[in-house]
């Protein structure tokens, strides 16, 4: 009953998110953050950015990736169930809603200024769980090199219109982390023989 019970819970906190969170997965970051690391306190920062890590590089939207998985790890398959099903469910209603009214619904003249408030809106909401996840990144070499080429790469494909998948930042990345950590590993191993 009590699983049931913090299922539900995480049903509407999920549902809170996906309803006043515009701008998809990335924008809803900040929110999930906020919510189960600082409120709450269900995950420790860095599990968190495991989670956002994960999620990203697992196929699917992120935030209902990071949804099934919160969900998953505070009530088990339940709480994954409840915890996707209040991630999706408005935006579901909403473009349902939207679809029956399509083209009557662009053509409103504040309709279409309040989309435009709301793009500012999401680039904020972005920014702003990028900078909280930058604050509390660790400083160590690799992770301030891995920063630095990352976003040099990523402004300069920009620039030069060359299409570049986010995946293979991920991967190329981790990928790195694994050679440094085996490499390490190795050294350790033979300094202890």
């Amino acid at each position: 009953m009590k699983k049931l019970l913090n299922s539900l819970i995480l049903m509407l906190v999920m549902m809170k998110t996906g309803l006043f969170t515009f701008g998809g997965g990335y924008a809803m970051i900040s929110m999930l953050h906020t919510e189960f690391v600082e409120k709450r306190r269900y995950l420790e920062h860095d599990e968190f950015m495991n989670i956002v890590a994960i999620a990203e590089s697992t196929p699917g939207p992120i935030a209902i990736n990071m949804a099934t998985y919160i969900g998953y790890k505070r009530c088990g398959f339940l709480g994954a169930l409840f915890s996707t099903l209040g991630m999706c469910l408005p935006s579901f209603i909403i473009i349902f809603v939207i679809s029956l009214f399509f083209d009557r619904f662009l053509e409103i003249t504040w309709v279409a200024n309040a989309f435009r408030g709301i793009q500012m809106c999401v680039i904020y909401l972005i920014l702003s769980a990028g900078i909280k996840m930058l604050k509390q990144l660790k400083k160590t070499p690799f992770n301030i090199i891995v920063l630095i080429v990352t976003s040099v790469l990523m402004v300069a494909f920009s620039l030069l219109s060359v299409s570049f998948s986010a995946i293979f930042y991920i991967v190329v990345s981790g990928g790195l982390a694994l050679v440094i950590y085996l490499i390490q590993s190795l050294k350790n191993g033979e300094g202890k023989k």
